[in-house]
């Protein structure tokens, strides 16, 4: 099995590499800058491609099992390498946060993914995907829910260039406005975005926390969850930080790569009386992203399932998450 990594030399897509070497999987590394992918790769199998030119993204892909794209905007990224993949005949998965590129894959690619018989997953990433995964387990055999609440402790939120990028493509897609599900839809907020204080579980303990900080698990959730509402809530401190002008990304501080980032996820699932919670903990959103989206990959080229899925459609979440972050802390 041979997996294709587009935007191998981006921050995520470094760690995606690595868990790709971790697990002895051989791996085809491409991406927009061939001088940096000769940097960092240089007794790799590089393919330096352009999202421009179709031929060169169907080189990156020839021998590939699955690609995962790494590279943002996906706005920009995520048609042509997709369509690549569809014209390949290989799963494509992606590391996108950005909610309306999520909308537009669940929405537009169903149809020529299962014509094609590809499976197609984006946002398998800490954004769309654990969100989901534990809203899917939150809710187990219930028909619906009313609300749906998710709530982050990020302990600090140093985004990467990447992630800069990538929220001012999304801003401005929108105006700057703030994007809530609401009333069985996804829309924008008005007015002052809530403010409050969730009490999450453990040591963690009650934090300030900013509402309406809609996700990709907006997107994924309803997919294939019914409720009516999905509340979003992130803690101040790190909400603060994606906004803060200071440019200094990420440090690293231990062997992996991983900076000192810890985070919890807590989903709180309520229909009528009834309240059900499930959480998750570990360390560095980036980093983590790479053993689900490396994990869902494998598992996709192995028993595929053609159409478009989110990682809540697709997998059992219990055995999803304990395959991924146990031990990521």
């Amino acid at each position: 099995m041979t997996i294709s990594v587009f935007g191998a030399s981006g921050h995520t897509g470094q760690f995606v590499v690595a868990e790709l070497r971790r697990r002895a999987v051989p791996s085809i590394l491409s991406g927009r800058d061939p001088d940096r992918l000769a940097r960092l790769y240089p007794d790799d199998d590089r393919r330096p491609a352009s999202v421009d030119d179709p031929a060169s993204l169907d080189a990156a892909l020839a021998g590939a099992d699955a690609v995962v794209n790494c590279a943002g905007p996906f706005a920009d990224t995520h048609a042509p390498v997709l369509d690549a993949a569809l014209r390949n005949g290989i799963p494509y998965l992606d590391v996108t946060a950005e909610l309306e590129v999520v909308a537009e894959i669940l929405a537009r690619y169903d149809g020529p993914a299962r014509a094609a018989g590809v499976t197609v997953v984006p946002a398998m990433a800490f954004f769309g995907a654990v969100g989901d995964l534990l809203a899917t387990a939150a809710t187990a055999g219930w028909p619906a829910a009313d609300r749906i609440d998710l709530a982050y402790a990020l302990s600090d939120w140093r985004p990467t260039d990447g992630t800069r990028a990538t929220g001012r493509v999304s801003a401005g897609r929108r105006d700057g406005r703030r994007l809530r599900y609401a009333d069985g839809r996804l829309g924008f907020g008005t007015g002052a975005a809530p403010t409050g204080e969730w009490a999450f579980p453990g040591p963690v303990g009650t934090l300030p926390v900013v509402g309406e900080f809609a996700t990709a698990d907006s997107v994924t959730i309803p997919h294939h969850l019914s409720t009516k509402d999905i509340g979003s809530w992130m803690h101040t401190r790190a909400a603060e930080d994606l906004r803060s002008p200071d440019p200094t990304p990420p440090t690293a501080v231990d062997s992996e790569g991983r900076s000192a980032q810890t985070f919890l996820v807590e989903v709180v699932a309520r229909r009528g009386d009834e309240e059900r919670r499930a959480a998750v903990s570990g360390r560095d959103i980036y980093a983590v992203t790479a053993p689900l989206v490396v994990e869902a990959a494998l598992r996709v080229v192995k028993d595929p399932v053609p159409g478009a899925h989110t990682a809540g459609a697709l997998f059992d979440p219990g055995d999803f998450l304990g395959a991924t972050l146990t031990g990521s802390g």
